[in-house]
């Protein structure tokens, strides 16, 4: 293994005394510039911040109440130290969410993760996450940068301008989800142009099942994958030992039990929660939502952090589609669109290696303008496209689920 530096391959002790004393000089520095974080933290003794057990006693910070409170007090709710103007970019994902990104050279900490996926100084990186408001190209193209390497910033779609940026500047590695990977080298092949400069890839923001997996490594091209949030940028990494997605390092991560913020053992499933130990943006036990479980012992690549067993799906009923949320509120705003309607459920699932969702509405009228409308309100609230199918009043199982991932 060729480390990125000498941080991976701390010892688990040293590790949590050097990531602790850290947390609490940021938080000693932060607390009183940041009247969330302060708020947070009433009742907690910084100075007692020493482990695992005493974080646990700090409430947990989930994305809904964090939307809640920017809505009053917009735009990061008191919890940046710095002002919305001495940042590097103000960037919003649907929900809204509004999210900061700093001046620091790889503030998103996506460095490690493209070194550890074999990404190198003088690679031509084509970069096909969104430049449109939210984080997800930039969180690449930050850690690209610090590497060295040179981007393509393509952004989703237009897959014949993707193709002919790939005539023209043969990149060799490519970030973006797997779904689009396979799109673009499929459309390649229709065209009769076959994709054969990239040999290398990160992807992120959706599913890559193991068949999924298969098909790219027959195509030569050597992918890995990581998991990330546009709140905390790179929270853990695949390596070529493939054993486990390697939590990276600027992070303190735990899995607790969903809805009690308990640490439970390693091994056993809970939701992924993250302390981010960055001065500007210190998120401080922030609930993803996410499940996923610790795996015992080190990668065998030799970096010594923890592993996650990767996604093991939503803590609640919120799930990603396409690398985008999609949130239950988000379906109920539908609802206030068109009165009137009974029950709606949000259906995700795969086919032919790509998420495809499926809106199930209650009506006593069904007609191709509702469906039409439905479909357009759907995409205009989402930002993705989606089928719509009209049912029969109280035909929808009624056990409360607005979103169910079958996936």
């Amino acid at each position: 293994m060729q480390p990125y530096d000498v941080l991976e391959t701390r010892d688990a002790a040293t590790r949590e005394a050097e990531d602790f004393a850290s947390l609490r000089a940021l938080l000693a520095k932060a607390a009183p510039l940041t009247p969330a974080l302060a708020h947070q933290l009433e009742g907690i003794d910084v100075a007692g911040l020493t482990g695992r057990a005493a974080l646990a006693k700090v409430p947990v910070l989930r994305k809904p109440e964090l939307q809640a409170m920017q809505h009053s007090s917009p735009p990061f709710a008191g919890l940046t130290s710095v002002k919305p103007g001495q940042l590097k970019r103000l960037l919003m994902s649907p929900g809204p969410i509004f999210e900061p990104e700093g001046m620091g050279q790889d503030w998103w900490g996506a460095g490690r993760a493209l070194h550890a996926a074999g990404f190198r100084e003088g690679d031509i990186i084509l970069n096909t996450f969104g430049y449109h408001f939210t984080p997800g190209a930039f969180i690449m193209e930050s850690g690209a940068s610090a590497l060295g390497c040179a981007i393509i910033p393509a952004g989703p779609g237009q897959t014949e301008m993707q193709l002919a940026a790939i005539a023209a500047f043969s990149p060799n590695a490519y970030c973006g989800t797997p779904d689009f990977l396979k799109i673009l080298i499929e459309k390649a092949d229709e065209a009769g142009k076959p994709v054969t400069s990239l040999k290398k890839a990160l992807v992120s923001g959706a599913a890559f099942p193991q068949s999924l997996q298969d098909w790219v490594k027959a195509r030569g091209i050597e992918a890995y994958q990581a998991y990330a949030t546009a709140d905390l940028g790179i929270i853990a990494y695949e390596s070529a030992a493939r054993a486990g997605l390697i939590i990276n390092e600027g992070l303190i991560v735990e899995i607790v039990q969903p809805g009690t913020g308990d640490p439970v053992p390693d091994g056993e499933v809970g939701e992924i929660v993250v302390t981010r130990l960055n001065a500007e943006y210190p998120l401080l036990r922030f609930g993803t939502g996410d499940l996923s479980k610790i795996i015992p012992g080190i990668s065998p690549c030799g970096r010594m952090n923890k592993r996650l067993a990767g996604w093991m799906g939503r803590a609640d009923q919120r799930t990603k589609v396409k690398g985008m949320f999609i949130d239950p509120a988000q379906i109920a705003a539908i609802a206030k669109k068109h009165p009137g309607l009974g029950r709606m459920r949000l259906v995700v699932q795969r086919e032919n290696e790509a998420d495809v969702m499926e809106l199930k509405v209650e009506c006593a009228d069904p007609t191709p303008e509702l469906a039409a409308a439905l479909g357009a309100s759907l995409y205009a609230i989402t930002n993705l496209k989606g089928m719509v199918s009209l049912h029969a009043p109280d035909t929808l199982p009624k056990d409360g689920t607005v979103i169910a991932d079958a996936r």
